[in-house]
């Protein structure tokens, strides 16, 4: 079976890494806050990091069992593995990079790549995005059963980064193998992977598509890591509805059924702006002072008071949005869920 399997358990500075995934021929992301764990998984299956305990199966091999004391050097392991920095040999041409540890000929794999007229260069004249992309040549020229990438767009400026980021995306689609990615950007993971796997202090807390975390996060960590804001309040019933009285005084209304401490998740596409509360559906109307503005292609992503609005290009010119202006931010009662916090639960100890 074309699959990757690990089992890892191993004490690291702050907590214990204890996890299990299973990746089949599919890019699944390792996402969350730095330190949590994720960079330790992806050497501890490259070879690169015995666990204090630990199974590693790859494509119908063992390259790890503690409890047999099975421990399959990191130069046996079938693995390609791409570095944040990229790790290029700045003394070799690209073609050069691309034939380390090679299997056979790397002319076609180079000309798929679009680097066959790179073949001779330097790294150090190449973009960070052709750095890249020969990174990933290198990875896969060693014909691997796994691909693993650390962190592969970090390195790179926020233009080049939204373009190699669909390339990438590209070539990980045609090479079908096992992947697993580390990122702790959730844009990068939901553009790149099928599976998102949320890792929190050594644990992994939620696994699912982008899609799926966005609808329904686990914890309010989930929520503020898919771009949700969060807002923490207590909740009660009220007509039908259950109001969330925040820590600032300001009261929002939710179509879940709540109460004691949660926090309240509206994401930003849900957000409406205006420079005065508008007389329509939404029952949620924030004031507060733009503090920041951002332009994302055709939308902007605006900061009113605690939270952030995305709206498009045109709507923020309609309105002339500047840093300083006073706005009005709605959302619905139905856009706004609730997720337990401390001493907080739900109505019928279900979340609908």
């Amino acid at each position: 079976m074309d699959a990757v399997h690990v089992e890892l358990g191993h004490d690291l500075r702050a907590f214990r890494l204890d996890v299990a995934l299973t990746v089949g021929r599919e890019t699944v992301a390792l996402v969350g806050p730095s330190g949590a764990g994720k960079t330790t998984v992806v050497r501890a299956v490259a070879g690169l990091l015995r666990p204090r305990s630990g199974l590693v199966e790859a494509a119908g091999e063992t390259w790890l069992d503690t409890e047999r004391g099975v421990d399959v050097p990191p130069e046996r392991r079938s693995v390609g593995l791409v570095f944040q920095d990229y790790a290029l040999f700045p003394h070799l041409s690209v073609a050069q990079n691309v034939c380390f540890g090679a299997q056979r000929p790397v002319e076609p794999l180079l000309e798929h790549l679009g680097l066959a007229q790179l073949a001779r260069a330097r790294p150090g004249d190449l973009s960070g995005g052709e750095r890249q992309r020969v990174a990933l040549a290198r990875a896969l020229a060693r014909e691997p059963r796994v691909l693993l990438l650390d962190e592969p767009l970090a390195a790179l400026d926020t233009q080049t980064r939204a373009t190699v980021r669909g390339e990438l995306r590209m070539r990980l689609r045609e090479t079908g193998l096992p992947t697993v990615l580390v990122t702790h950007d959730f844009n990068d993971a939901a553009a790149l992977a099928d599976r998102l796997a949320v890792v929190v202090a050594g644990r992994i807390v939620q696994q699912g598509t982008a899609a799926e975390l966005v609808a329904a996060p686990a914890s309010p960590f989930v929520a503020s890591f898919a771009g949700g804001n969060v807002l923490p309040g207590r909740a009660r019933s009220s007509g039908g509805l259950t109001e969330v009285m925040l820590h600032d005084g300001t009261r929002v209304l939710s179509t879940d059924g709540a109460y004691g401490e949660v926090a309240a998740v509206v994401y930003p596409w849900d957000v409406a702006l205006a420079r005065d509360a508008p007389d329509d559906s939404m029952q949620n109307h924030l004031h507060g002072e733009v503090t920041s503005v951002v332009p994302l292609g055709n939308r902007l992503r605006v900061r009113v008071g605690t939270l952030t609005a995305e709206i498009t290009a045109a709507s923020g010119e309609r309105l002339a949005v500047r840093d300083g202006d006073r706005l009005v931010a709605s959302f619905k009662a139905s856009a706004t869920r609730l997720l337990p916090l401390g001493g907080g639960g739900f109505a019928n100890d279900s979340h609908g």
